[in-house]
């Protein structure tokens, strides 16, 4: 059966000037031992996490380094990866070599790895400017879940408030910018024996949840 490599195009939103690339990135060793994707794998996993390195520092400019290479790992996993790999649909475009005995399903570290070759050979046919802007377009929900390590953060300061000194964190509303559709709230927090402790979110909620794991952090219980 014919493979129609110009649906995969169009889901990334991208035309390959060199088909071969494209090809090439989705072929396992078992098909192909001497033109297989392995160093396109190698490529696109260091373009992947650089791309992913500079995100979280434009998003997280004051955050701890721990916790920025907690956030990194969950995005350049091997989970995200096959993920954004069954999202795109890529078992439908790899050329593996199926046994008779077996039912044709792919392996997910093979759709994992094929993922970050497609990534490896985008950069090498359109450069780092295209590959960076379909990163972020296919990662966009897992950036924005990124703050996963943060969820509870909120509720651990109240009841440490209240434990120490019966009463609640005092939370401020320092400014909220930016237009209607998106806009940026900042956010301070403080226990009767700190600072304030300040950060953003795109919703108060989310500003108050940033805030609250700071202070945390600085006071040693995260």
């Amino acid at each position: 059966m014919k493979i129609d490599y110009q649906k995969l195009e169009k889901k990334i939103d991208i035309k390959f000037k060199n088909k071969e690339l494209l090809i090439r990135s989705l072929t396992h060793k078992s098909f192909n031992k001497f033109n297989n994707n392995e160093k396109l794998e190698f490529l696109g996993d260091r373009v992947l996490g650089l791309i992913m390195a500079k995100r979280l520092l434009e998003i997280y400019p004051d955050e701890k380094e721990g916790i920025l290479d907690k956030k990194f790992a969950s995005l350049v996993n091997k989970k995200t990866c096959l993920e954004i790999s069954k999202k795109l649909e890529l078992e439908k475009y790899i050329l593996i070599l199926k046994s008779k005995n077996k039912k044709d399903t792919i392996e997910d570290k093979v759709l994992a790895d094929s993922c970050e070759a497609l990534i490896g050979s985008i950069y090498l046919d359109r450069g780092y400017i295209s590959v960076e802007k379909i990163i972020l377009n296919l990662w966009s929900e897992h950036l924005e879940n990124s703050v996963i390590t943060q969820i509870d953060a909120k509720t651990k300061l109240q009841e440490l408030s209240l434990k120490r000194f019966k009463k609640l964190p005092l939370y401020k509303i320092v400014s909220n910018t930016g237009p209607r559709h998106k806009p940026l709230f900042k956010v301070g927090v403080k226990l009767i024996d700190t600072k304030f402790f300040i950060s953003e979110g795109k919703s108060k909620k989310e500003a108050e949840q940033n805030a609250a794991f700071k202070c945390l952090q600085n006071i040693k219980i995260l």
